[in-house]
């Protein structure tokens, strides 16, 4: 969101939350800058319209009032729907809050992070210092993809983008509800609905090339209340599902660690060993296999080897 567009909501959030009482389009408009510059009474209901469905979706509880005949009166934002109340913060908690403050300070979000700290200090009077802990965190999020789908994960909004998996040659265009961004073992991944597939997948956002575009409106779709996107997440890499069977692997020494992690047996060979593992999806396990190369033989089952070979001639065929 950009700095004039940010500037103009807050003036809206607080224009609305000082009235005393309903506020009419005409004094919205005569009350804020941007409103009154707007080139024409149509120009400026798109962006009002625009504006209460931003501040709606971040959960701002702006109210629309009516008369008895049902026609609308004004807007009002009532304090004690939305203020918050003085905040009390111990010492302790600065310390926490200095944590997380540095978790995100090589971050794309560095700088929100530490400005909001350190308005923090200035209304409680406390310093958060986090010495005394004995820690010093750190994530890094490099991905051009973080801070779009952190925003659509915000406001509720669909959006497109360019996902390849490192079995295809060329991405292909998925349609997602985005429910969360989070991290696993150093990689960020963003869970949600693929509204394409009609299931709940996780995308690992270095492997989203391009722009991730808004693919609808704000507000559009509900995030399920009882989702938990660090246990999807998990899930996953480790579902729950029945094994499905065992895939013997012939692997070059020095490779395929990945599977040898996985592994159910090993048995050593003075060139290659093969590895037995278990799967839940014929699928995951091709492409795990496909990931190694020339260094991974599937020996059996058969359904397993055709399809690493259906990958392995898709991306030579490309």
């Amino acid at each position: 969101m950009s700095a004039p567009r940010t500037e103009r909501l807050l003036n809206l959030l607080f224009c609305l939350m000082a009235s005393s009482q309903p506020m009419s389009r005409a004094e919205v408009r005569a009350s804020l800058v941007d409103y009154r510059e707007s080139p024409s009474a149509e120009a400026f209901e798109r962006m009002f319209e625009r504006d209460k469905d931003e501040l709606r979706s971040m959960g701002v509880p702006v109210e629309t009032v009516t008369t008895s005949a049902g026609e609308v009166e004004g807007y009002r934002i009532a304090r004690d729907d939305y203020a918050l109340p003085d905040l009390t913060v111990t010492p302790a908690e600065y310390s926490v809050l200095g944590l997380a403050a540095q978790v995100w300070e090589q971050a794309s979000l560095g700088p929100a992070a530490t400005s909001a700290l350190r308005k923090l200090e200035a209304a409680g009077g406390g310093v958060a210092t986090v010495g005394e802990l004995g820690v010093r965190s750190r994530v890094a999020a490099p991905d051009p993809a973080f801070l779009p789908l952190l925003d659509a994960v915000r406001r509720r909004t669909p959006v497109t983008f360019e996902y390849r998996r490192p079995d295809q040659s060329a991405g292909e265009r998925r349609r997602v509800q985005p429910w969360g961004v989070a991290s696993r073992r150093g990689r960020w991944y963003v869970v949600g609905h693929d509204l394409a597939r009609d299931a709940t997948r996780a995308f690992r956002l270095s492997r989203v090339y391009g722009e991730v575009t808004v693919d609808g409106p704000a507000g559009s779709y509900e995030i399920p209340a009882d989702i938990d996107v660090p246990a999807l997440l998990t899930r996953s890499f480790e579902p729950d599902a029945p094994v499905a069977g065992q895939a013997r692997i012939q692997l070059r020494h020095s490779a395929g660690h990945a599977l040898r992690i996985r592994a159910a047996a090993l048995e050593t060979g003075p060139e290659h060993d093969v590895v037995t593992v278990d799967y839940r999806d014929e699928e995951q396990i091709a492409a795990a296999v496909a990931e190694v190369g020339a260094a991974a033989i599937v020996l059996d089952p058969p359904e397993v080897r055709a399809a690493v070979l259906r990958r392995l001639r898709a991306v030579a065929g490309a």
